[in-house]
């Protein structure tokens, strides 16, 4: 257990971990080559604790000293407690949850190591919107999907605001990065995958078609909001699939498809 601290000074250096954290591309570029991701908010906080990731440091307004206690006493690390707006001037937004915590990362799986236990993957290409990729998690979570695979220029699922809509699903679901892409996807297809290709062209099948959750195993690609599957993901699929819509709409928000089709795959 570590005695918490109460800091003054916006610009102490115990609170480095948390400094700048609206700027995006700052923290791309330093969270993961410090070996760090920031948890926000008790729940978040206490999952990533559940999955097994070590805590470097807490930053905690007064009013959550109470309800953080069992954590403060559990963990072996700093415990800063500052007033809210000492923590808005050092991560630049309202910090409304009260509590965060740096933690630190694992190392990431191989691909092949998650397709090997797996029968339900998402492959996700180009997702860079946190907010869509942490729907995507928390959906894959809730509907079993074993794991998801990130091409080489997805976000990153532990940035702060992806972690925070998935409400901690992150830590749930196993990933790995598929590279080189789109190459590596006939590692997936080598793995028994069926590969099925989430897109509103006029060449697709309607998903529930192909009865997909009898399927021995499925790959659900799905692309980025607004440009979709890029036609080299296309031209790898196996299938390309859609989802009908009704009233002249042509698609889905990404997030919103991800859950429709996770449930078409994973339902007997």
């Amino acid at each position: 257990m570590s005695e918490p601290s109460t800091i003054t000074d916006p610009a102490d250096p115990r609170l480095g971990d948390y400094t700048g954290l609206t700027d995006v591309e700052l923290r791309r570029r330093r969270e993961p080559a410090e070996g760090l991701f920031i948890a926000e908010g008790e729940k978040v906080i206490r999952r990533a604790l559940d999955a097994g990731y070590r805590m470097r440091s807490m930053l905690l307004t007064a009013k959550w000293l109470d309800v953080m206690a069992d954590v403060i006493a559990e963990v072996d690390a700093p415990v800063h407690v500052v007033e809210p707006a000492l923590a808005e001037a050092v991560t630049g937004y309202h910090v409304h949850r009260g509590a965060l915590a740096s933690m630190e990362r694992k190392p990431l799986p191989e691909a092949a190591e998650l397709l090997t236990a797996a029968r339900r993957v998402a492959v996700l290409e180009g997702l860079v919107d946190h907010t869509n990729l942490g729907a995507i998690f928390r959906s894959a979570a809730a509907l079993g999907m074993d794991a998801v695979l990130l091409s080489p220029d997805c976000a990153d699922p532990l940035y702060r605001r992806a972690v925070k809509v998935s409400m901690g699903a992150v830590f749930a679901v196993p990933y790995a990065r598929l590279d080189p892409w789109p190459a590596a996807l006939d590692a997936v297809r080598a793995a028994g995958f069926s590969l099925l290709a989430l897109t509103p062209a006029d060449i697709a099948v309607d998903l529930a078609s192909l009865t997909p959750n009898r399927l021995p195993k499925a790959a659900l690609m799905l692309g980025a909001e607004g440009d979709g599957l890029t036609p080299q993901a296309l031209a790898a699929a196996d299938h390309p699939v859609r989802i009908p819509m009704s009233h002249g709409i042509d698609s889905l928000n990404v997030g919103a498809a991800a859950a429709v089709a996770f449930y078409a795959v994973t339902t007997a």
